[in-house]
């Protein structure tokens, strides 16, 4: 359904290939979040993605809302889709070797404040909640409203967990980051 939706299609397929390529050219961890926390939030996360771009899922799930099929609907959650996937890509890329699937401290760590950074502190979700939300309302279905709210809350729970290592990490200067920059909304939240 969703994913044969071409440009939901290629905006995830995107993101995914940056990804992995990015795996590629990261720094060595020297520290991560609680093991058991991290589960959870994969966990979490894995479901809540599977919900959103598989065309499989119990009858009860895939019950669809009344507005299914709105055309206008439909090309804004492309676009939201396509503009998500671009500043999640666009953030992944400016944060380098820095960057990890879960909340670390790298070897040779730097603070990234410039780029989406100026925009939010984390903008990786910014743009994976955007694209989240596009894909929902382009085919709107139960179980694409509870995997977003599931990868929502596993988001979240990450962005604690990055907090609390970027405090450790950088005393003085991720505090006044805080002060000065939103998390995940610009000028908002």
């Amino acid at each position: 359904m969703v994913m044969h939706i071409p440009l939901i299609r290629f905006s995830w397929e995107a993101l995914a290939l940056v990804w992995l390529f990015g795996v590629l050219h990261t720094k060595p961890t020297l520290r991560t979040a609680d093991l058991r926390l991290r589960i959870a939030s994969i966990a979490t996360l894995l479901l809540g993605f599977f919900l959103i771009v598989s065309d499989w899922a119990p009858s009860w799930l895939v019950m669809r809302g009344p507005l299914l099929g709105d055309p206008a609907l439909q090309v804004t959650g492309e676009t939201l889709t396509l503009v998500g996937c671009a500043f999640a890509i666009w953030a992944r890329l400016a944060l380098g070797g820095n960057w990890s699937g879960r909340p670390t401290i790298k070897a040779g760590h730097e603070l990234v404040v410039s780029g989406p950074y100026k925009l939010a502190r984390h903008p990786i979700y910014t743009g994976l909640l955007v694209a989240v939300i596009g894909t929902t309302l382009a085919d709107l279905q139960w179980r694409r409203v509870i995997g977003a709210a599931m990868i929502t809350v596993a988001l979240l729970l990450k962005m604690r967990q990055e907090e609390r290592l970027m405090i450790e990490a950088f005393p003085d200067l991720y505090p006044q980051y805080q002060r000065r920059v939103k998390a995940l909304i610009p000028g908002m939240f």
